[in-house]
């Protein structure tokens, strides 16, 4: 299989980078425009901050490229949000594939993190991503923005309010956690998308 994973201005490329060669696969890890048209599959990962992100894949032409391609694309944290309509990190407008604005986290009670760091569940799953998936299945967290629950969830999870975990729109997937730090149920989200069609 021939796997790009976007490069770019953002942290956690390595981990899913290793993530994907635990599977058995060798990734591309590139911003070559062509290579990533190219690609059987697209990864755009990350941890990041959407404002200099998203001025960043303008610079280099990788907001148009990421949207039109056709092959199946998983965002990963800050890739799931950049994928939406607007974020309210630095009011930044984003690529607009889900139309749906990402929200900041405001806490409610003393014992609300923010950002959210760690381990939580996800329910709700439906989607090619959750194959053989029950639901309350643990995952592997870290964000401050969040995006609600809309026609294109499909799965949720509550840190604070119910949010959505995942996005899935056509050829576009994505899950505001991250499958390369979650462990087995990480590896079977990943061997999943690389399964779809």
């Amino acid at each position: 299989m021939n796997l790009a994973i976007i490069k770019y201005n953002a942290g956690n490329i390595g981990s899913v980078e290793n993530a994907v060669r635990r599977l058995g696969i060798e990734p591309l890890v590139t911003d070559n425009v062509e290579l990533i048209q190219k690609a059987d599959r697209v990864i755009f990962p990350g941890q990041g901050e959407a404002h200099s992100t998203m001025a960043y894949l303008k610079a280099h032409g990788l907001d148009q490229v990421i949207v039109n391609l056709k092959q199946p694309v998983l965002g990963i944290c800050i890739g799931m949000q950049l994928l939406c309509r607007h974020s309210e990190e630095q009011d930044t407008d984003c690529l607009g594939v889900f139309d749906v604005d990402v929200k900041r986290f405001i806490p409610q009670r003393h014992e609300d993190k923010v950002p959210q760091m760690g381990w939580n569940t996800i329910e709700d799953v439906k989607s090619p991503l959750f194959e053989g998936f029950s639901d309350k299945e643990f995952v592997y967290f870290i964000h401050s923005f969040y995006v609600p629950t809309c026609d294109w969830t499909n799965a949720t999870t509550d840190y604070i309010q119910p949010y959505s975990a995942a996005l899935h729109k056509d050829n576009f997937y994505a899950t505001q956690f991250h499958p390369e730090k979650s462990g087995k149920v990480g590896e079977r989200i990943l061997t999943n998308f690389f399964k779809i069609k």
